[in-house]
């Protein structure tokens, strides 16, 4: 008899969760646009490698420094959104008037199966998701233009953040 709070098919635990379907929402902004690929989550630490003059051992020691994020780049198709994009434009202007509008940017997983469709995926410690916290648009790059094509205009936004939480 299978536990009451496992699945029959065990299997399904184990199968890769799809990263194609997610959500990114910025906080304060309304009718935030579709995207068509999020790429650049990352967060690395300085090594400081160091040696006291008086140490038995010719190998350094290796602590840990300064924790770094890349940029992270959002893909989408052209949007309506006014919102979204008062916000880059607030960011990449010639004139910012009060200075960089900083915002949380959160990117969810998204579940797409049958039983529970537009629901965040969960897993046993917790919802998948990931906050960008001070987030700001640092480049703005407008679609390729090309009439002889029937491509989607994409437009990409880099934002730079400060901290990145991985509450999961």
């Amino acid at each position: 008899m299978a536990d009451e709070g496992q699945p029959q098919n065990s299997v399904s635990l184990y199968y890769p969760l799809t990263k194609m379907n997610f959500l990114v929402t910025v906080d304060s902004i309304s009718g935030v646009a579709a995207f068509n690929e999020v790429t650049g989550v990352d967060a690395s630490v300085d090594v400081i490698e160091f040696r006291q003059g008086n140490a038995n051992s010719l190998a350094p020691v290796k602590i840990q420094g300064l924790v770094k994020h890349g940029n992270l780049t959002l893909k989408m198709g052209y949007t309506r959104s006014q919102a979204f994009k008062d916000w880059v434009i607030a960011c990449v202007s010639e004139r910012r008037e009060r200075g960089t509008p900083r915002h949380n940017v959160t990117i969810e997983l998204i579940d797409i199966t049958a039983g529970a469709p537009g629901t965040v995926v969960t897993t046993t410690s917790g919802p998948v998701i990931w906050i960008l916290q001070d987030a700001w648009v640092a480049k703005y790059t407008g679609p390729d233009l090309n009439a002889s094509t029937s491509e989607v205009a994409i437009e990409s936004v880099e934002i730079a953040y400060e901290e990145l939480t991985i509450p999961n």
